[in-house]
């Protein structure tokens, strides 16, 4: 109720035009609709973005935000890659932007709550982590390229990525499996888990090491991301992993998607709804389930622009940037089939071929800010 829905900016103009009449019907006042975001840079009656595009476009209308001075709760990924997520936290540092990541379960009570169990000493002196996804996933079959539609602005659509013909089943939703526009099932749904276990771990720095195995090896179509991934992060004294099968049912824990982290004592269960505390011979000790956060971290990102403070935000861009890049670094090690070392402070890894993945060659227009 304490803010405003003031323009609604897609590239496919029945989108704009039905979500614009949806928060009309809602709240009666109907947001205009535009289509190139680029419009909206100088005008200072706006104050934030939320972006809710393919993950090709979210660390550039970041930084574009930031740097026209607007505040941003962008969904996750941060970035499509490393250097961009990069340039993200430079553009949110330069003007003292607000800036969210999407990751709303850091705002869910029962998060808070688990936190504040294993920090309590509940379960003793905690070494690993791990989290996963188990699920059938469908097949990923392009249709043939088509010309564009006429009500789709496929230029912008492309934004950074290289130019390439139309093609439907990418543009609705296939984009999220190839390497120039998705960051695979890593970077939409591993990326929670492997945050569940930074948060109940502590772990807020980048991971000293990484290493990954897997591949394609279950699908034969067009997807390009791994189907089956199993990555190891090192810190100092912990462990983190995460196991990726998207082709198979059995599920560990009784659920398809998690995180466990385990200390000397016992260990905690963490699910996208609720969470469940084991003591050392495998009882459960202490359970809660609750809302999923969506809405608290939105009230969460308002506050905290109204306050100044980006250390009251649940998920504040470089936390986001770091959950991130342990996603793009995963995937690095298994492109590279290496075990690599990162510099926190240069966000760089030790190996020359794995340092071509850490940005692209953005397409003219559309270029990466020097920042």
């Amino acid at each position: 109720p304490d803010c405003d829905v003031t323009h609604i900016c897609d590239v496919r103009k029945s989108m704009r035009e039905l979500r614009s009449k949806e928060m009309k019907d809602l709240t009666g006042l109907e947001p205009k609709v535009v289509n190139d975001y680029r419009s909206l840079l100088d005008d200072k009656s706006i104050d934030a973005f939320m972006i809710g595009t393919p993950d090709h476009w979210h660390a550039l209308l970041t930084i574009h935000g930031c740097l026209a001075n607007k505040d941003v709760y962008v969904e996750k990924p941060a970035s499509h890659n490393i250097l961009e997520g990069k340039t993200a936290v430079a553009a949110a540092r330069k003007n003292n932007r607000i800036v969210q990541l999407g990751t709303q379960r850091r705002s869910a009570h029962f998060m808070i709550e688990a936190e504040e169990y294993v920090k309590s000493g509940a379960i003793g002196k905690v070494i690993f982590g791990k989290g996963w996804e188990t699920s059938r996933n469908r097949e990923v079959h392009l249709a043939p390229d088509s010309p564009v539609p006429e009500e789709l602005d496929y230029e912008i659509w492309q934004g950074p990525c290289p130019e390439r013909a139309h093609n439907e089943t990418i543009v609705r939703g296939a984009w999220r499996w190839l390497f120039d526009y998705g960051t695979g099932d890593l970077g939409n749904d591993g990326i929670h888990r492997l945050d569940f276990c930074r948060q109940l771990m502590g772990l807020d720095a980048m991971p000293e090491t990484i290493s990954s195995a897997g591949g394609m090896l279950f699908f034969e179509d067009d997807q390009q991301w791994p189907d089956t991934l199993l990555i190891s992060y090192e810190y100092p004294g912990k462990v983190l992993q995460y196991e990726m099968r998207l082709w198979s049912k059995p599920k560990l824990f009784g659920v398809t998607e998690g995180s466990a982290v385990y200390g000397e004592n016992g260990w905690v269960l963490v699910t996208g709804r609720g969470w469940k505390a084991f003591d050392g011979d495998g009882k459960v000790v202490k359970e809660s389930a609750g809302d999923r956060g969506g809405p608290k971290h939105v009230r969460n990102f308002l506050d905290a622009m109204r306050s100044r403070k980006r250390e009251s935000l649940a998920q504040e861009i470089y936390s986001g940037h770091v959950v991130t890049t342990m996603c793009h670094a995963g995937h690095i090690a298994w492109r590279t089939g290496k075990k690599l070392r990162f510099d926190a402070k240069t966000e760089t890894f030790d190996d020359r071929q794995a340092n071509n993945y850490l940005g692209r060659e953005h397409r003219s227009g559309y270029e990466l800010p020097a920042v």
